[in-house]
């Protein structure tokens, strides 16, 4: 496969930050040239993270996509444990938690956190969002009629 290089695809790249991933293009060209550019696409993803932390600790404020949740799923409630252990403070810590999954509408998410920030007892309760982006169209219709504003 050929491919030649342009602004337009340097355009694209900037519009679409996935895009050197999802581009699976093997270059032929043995010139110095072709070998920085096939560089550059292997080490996207990593310079992409340096620049968004870089960003977020300049900036103070947070980047989308600069953390992350993991699911682990576990044969037993004791394993589980052993894992879930953290440190705070200088000290392994473990505790029971229990998780409160809330719905709402994304442009409510801020006002739910300060809400939770003022009558939550940790000093800083784990709060963030996670975007619905697919599911069953019935469920989505009962939720934005359980949510209609006044």
């Amino acid at each position: 496969m050929c491919f030649v290089w342009s602004a337009q695809h340097t355009a694209i790249l900037n519009w679409f930050p996935a895009f050197p991933r999802l581009l699976k293009v093997q270059f032929t060209y043995d010139t110095e040239s072709t070998n920085i550019l096939t560089a550059a696409f292997l080490s996207y993803p990593m310079l992409r993270t340096l620049s968004l932390q870089l960003r977020s600790a300049v900036t103070g404020s947070y980047v989308s996509g600069t953390y992350s949740i993991v699911f682990v799923n576990c044969p037993n409630e004791q394993i589980a444990r052993d894992i879930a252990r953290y440190f705070w403070n200088g000290e392994i810590e473990e505790a029971t938690e229990i998780l409160l999954l809330i719905k709402t509408k994304t442009s409510k998410v801020h006002v739910l956190s300060s809400y939770i920030r003022l009558v939550h007892p940790f000093e800083i309760p784990e709060v963030f969002s996670l975007p619905m982006d697919q599911g069953d169209v019935h469920y989505f219709k009962w939720l934005e009629e359980g949510m209609e504003e006044d």
